[in-house]
């Protein structure tokens, strides 16, 4: 593929915020099963979040529901997996949790990879675009996380009135980055959402696969942005 942009064909990086760049704070969601006398390690939230996005990761459930409805289900199978029976107590601690996902956004853990993957990007001179399904705090987190000075344009879809894997999105994104879409890759970690949606409009998929739950995804794939300057390389 010709370029213009050193020897590779892409000159603009789109990536997913949660489970790409950030992840829950299951730390926190801990506390408020405990504040409610159920106990359950942070380990056990955590393995079994990536198992819960893949059995939620279906065409017709993410055709027939929002990322907000999506979210509320993901957290009642991640407690059953661990281990949690959904009481009253576990119910309210949920309720905790949703309150502070509204106001603060929960998806706040990031792991020590991801500074210096964004940092290695934008050294290579990529242009970062974080387009996020979510419920317009992102920008807010990120500042608060530290990693809205290593993007470029953050895009919320709750700001932009449509989700992921609308191509609406992903031209908004485009637009405002003043990118072209053949010189665009989309890094993301839920395939009907992240691939389908980014092929839709024309950017380059590269799914996230964490747990090497999708061996047979039509993608690139990846374990985490820490092999993406990597991937990149393959292009060029």
């Amino acid at each position: 593929m010709a370029s213009t942009f050193g020897d590779g064909p892409f000159d603009t990086i789109c990536l997913d915020a949660g489970g790409t760049l950030v992840w829950p704070n299951w730390e926190r969601v801990r506390d408020a099963l405990a504040a409610q006398g159920i106990t359950v390690e942070t380990a056990s939230l955590a393995a079994a979040d990536p198992r819960v996005r893949r059995s939620l990761d279906e065409q017709h459930l993410i055709a027939s529901s929002t990322d907000q409805s999506r979210a509320w289900s993901f957290f009642d199978s991640v407690l059953t997996i661990a281990g949690v029976e959904l009481t009253p107590g576990a119910r309210r601690a949920l309720s905790h949790v949703e309150e502070y996902q509204r106001t603060m956004n929960l998806w706040e853990h990031v792991p020590e990879f991801v500074v210096p993957s964004l940092v290695e990007l934008r050294r290579r001179g990529y242009k970062l675009v974080v387009i996020s399904n979510a419920n317009g705090t992102v920008r807010q987190a990120f500042r608060r996380l530290g990693l809205f000075d290593l993007v470029d344009v953050i895009v919320d879809s709750a700001e932009q009135g449509f989700e992921k894997p609308d191509r609406r999105l992903f031209d908004a994104a485009l637009r405002i980055a003043g990118a072209e879409r053949s010189r665009a890759l989309h890094v993301g970690d839920i395939y009907h959402v992240d691939v389908t949606g980014a092929r839709a409009a024309g950017l380059t998929p590269v799914l996230v696969d964490e747990a090497g739950l999708y061996a047979d995804a039509d993608c690139h794939r990846i374990t985490s942005i820490a092999e993406l300057p990597a991937l990149l390389e393959q292009f060029t």
